[in-house]
């Protein structure tokens, strides 16, 4: 019976190490405008892939190119694709192109707290651009209470906020911004960090979202999930149309709808202030960053596998998650566009 037991013991140890030496470890870095669903679809993919364990650190899309261009992790992620100076950085750095892969459409939306309004408010970009300039300073400005009738705005000054760090969620809202107004584009500008004209800042979504919360007649900027999780109002953004539109899956949607149809082959494409009725205007693809060439075969076949398994299974988790799923369009050429990770 004891040397049965032994034998046992000794196939289970075996066992243990073929497990060990076949489970696969990919790191990857980056914005946190997508990470609700990054960390489900890891999360579902780890329970039919349990040899395959995709660790995802939700930085800030700044951080996630520096990393994934310095080879620290296997991918990175951005809300803002990365520029043709960042590209040629990468391969300089690591002998190679990195690919973009949309993963699902999002939206910034403006948060606030303004105490005794408890609807949704209407802002138009000549309000959202002069509020980060710093220039409508009073919530009763009439840039702002001309969008709202029969709003009782208070005379309280506006409290900006932020992201401090290296942001996707920013790329966003300083690609609509400078879109909109002349001023934005030419003292600002876009990108993934600016020098803010006025405000607070705090890092990551949770970290914006976290001080508007907490600062009586603030305005913020973050991703849809994150005002929705934490039940803080969002107020509607005037479009092209003239029309005042919520962020919503079919908004969300409808801004991609032309971009679908003309998406270029590497799929960085600039979707905010899109045309549309129904339009919102400040939507967003979200991409991870794959390096076209990978040393780590395994690594290279698991994050293949995962690319397939996100755009056909993994979309049927994004809607719960206040996300747009990819149009198909999309969907098919970033299946083609796999073959070129090598």
């Amino acid at each position: 019976m004891k040397r049965v037991s032994g034998l046992l013991l000794a196939v289970l140890a075996l066992g243990a190490m073929a497990w060990a030496q076949s489970s696969l470890l990919i790191n990857g870095a980056g914005a946190t405008f997508p990470y609700p669903i990054y960390s489900k679809w890891f999360d579902e993919y780890h329970k039919k892939n349990p040899n395959i364990e995709l660790n995802y650190q939700s930085v800030g899309s700044g951080a996630g190119i520096k990393q994934v261009t310095e080879g620290t992790v296997d991918f990175g992620a951005t809300d803002g694709p990365m520029n043709d100076d960042m590209l040629k950085a990468f391969n300089d750095k690591r002998g190679g192109a990195v690919l973009h892969f949309p993963t699902v459409l999002g939206a910034d939306v403006a948060t606030y707290y303004v105490p005794g309004v408890t609807g949704a408010l209407n802002f138009t970009p000549e309000a959202l651009a002069g509020i980060f300039l710093g220039k409508i300073t009073k919530w009763n400005d009439p840039a702002i209470a001309g969008a709202n009738r029969g709003v009782s705005l208070p005379a309280a000054d506006i409290i900006v906020v932020h992201r401090s760090d290296g942001s996707g969620t920013t790329y966003i809202w300083t690609d609509y911004l400078s879109k909109v107004s002349d001023e934005w584009k030419t003292k600002v500008g876009k990108g993934t960090s600016v020098n803010w004209p006025v405000g607070l800042g705090g890092k990551g979504n949770e970290g914006v979202t976290g001080l508007v919360k907490q600062t009586p007649n603030s305005i913020g900027y973050v991703e849809l999930i994150y005002a929705a999780q934490n039940n803080i109002a969002y107020g509607s953004v005037k479009n092209l149309s003239g029309s005042f539109i919520k962020a919503d899956l079919a908004s969300v949607s409808a801004a991609a709808a032309g971009a679908a149809k003309d998406m270029p082959a590497d799929f960085r494409v600039s979707i905010t202030n899109a045309p549309g009725k129904t339009a919102y205007p400040i939507s967003s693809f979200t991409w991870l960053l794959i390096p076209a060439k990978f040393q780590d075969a395994g690594k290279r076949d698991a994050l293949k596998g995962f690319l397939k398994w996100m755009l056909t299974d993994g979309q049927g988790y994004v809607e719960a998650l206040s996300y747009a799923k990819l149009p198909k369009e999309v969907v098919e050429k970033e299946k083609k566009a796999i073959d070129n990770i090598q």
